[in-house]
């Protein structure tokens, strides 16, 4: 199923399908592409990044002995996508300040961010902003990421959200295919931090995405399959002006 455009509804039927994303995506990673030293829940607040998405845990602390069943390496299978960026030594020290942290010993602890962008985040500069924060803060924090973005730029993101991401992090430039003003990204927090992305368009089918567990380490996400799942949910009213049939 093509990505649909979803500038033809409201910020609240895009906020009902986003949920349902959610779950969809939570089902397919607890039963059986995940680890079985992880597991998916969908959370509201995590600590100082707040994520609104998906939370992937670990139920061991880090500093016990990574497990790397049921992952695939970056050596042996780079991830499928159109571009892989990092940053220089020297910028990545902006993302390696120290934090003096107390956590009980059998915490689970927080591992990866699945996020999917609502209109909301990017409907004013300040939104975009604090998105951003959240990103740079996880990263920051060791937190892998996978950002959704399906809401076209416009004049506060011209390059997408990875665009405005990168700004902050890399110092460096991204530009937005024309023809591909969505985006998916990748983020390893890794030192540095690399991103890997892959921008898509309305039409086109999602790909698989890789999600990190570990540096080096991931799993690939089956968006398209989880996309499908979430919007046979969606009210047939909704889908006929989704798919341009509506009035």
């Amino acid at each position: 199923m093509p990505v649909h455009d979803w500038q033809r509804v409201s910020a609240g039927i895009f906020h009902d399908f986003h949920n349902t994303w959610i779950v969809e995506l939570k089902n397919a990673l607890n039963d059986g592409l995940l680890p079985p030293d992880f597991y998916a829940i969908s959370e509201q607040y995590a600590g100082p990044v707040q994520p609104d998405v998906l939370t992937l845990k670990m139920d061991r602390p880090r500093s016990r002995p990574q497990l790397k069943r049921g992952m695939t390496a970056v050596a042996d299978a780079p991830p499928r996508v159109s571009a892989k960026m990092t940053i220089d030594e020297t910028t990545s020290y902006a993302l390696r300040r120290r934090t003096l942290v107390i956590r009980y010993r059998e915490d689970h602890q927080i591992v990866a961010l699945v996020e999917i962008l609502s209109a909301g985040n990017k409907d004013r500069r300040t939104s975009l902003q604090a998105f951003v924060d959240k990103v740079v803060s996880a990263l920051q924090q060791g937190y892998h990421l996978l950002v959704i973005d399906l809401h076209p730029p416009a004049a506060r993101d011209p390059n997408g959200i990875h665009g405005a991401v990168w700004d902050e992090v890399g110092h460096g430039v991204y530009e937005l295919p024309a023809d591909k003003p969505l985006t998916l990204v990748a983020y390893e927090a890794d030192t540095p931090p690399c991103a890997y992305v892959e921008p898509t368009a309305v039409g086109s089918v999602l790909p698989s995405m890789p999600l990190f567990l570990q540096p080096g380490w991931y799993i690939n996400v089956p968006l398209e399959q989880t996309y499908m799942a979430a919007y046979r949910g969606v009210p047939q009213v909704w889908r006929e002006v989704i798919e341009g049939k509506g009035n």
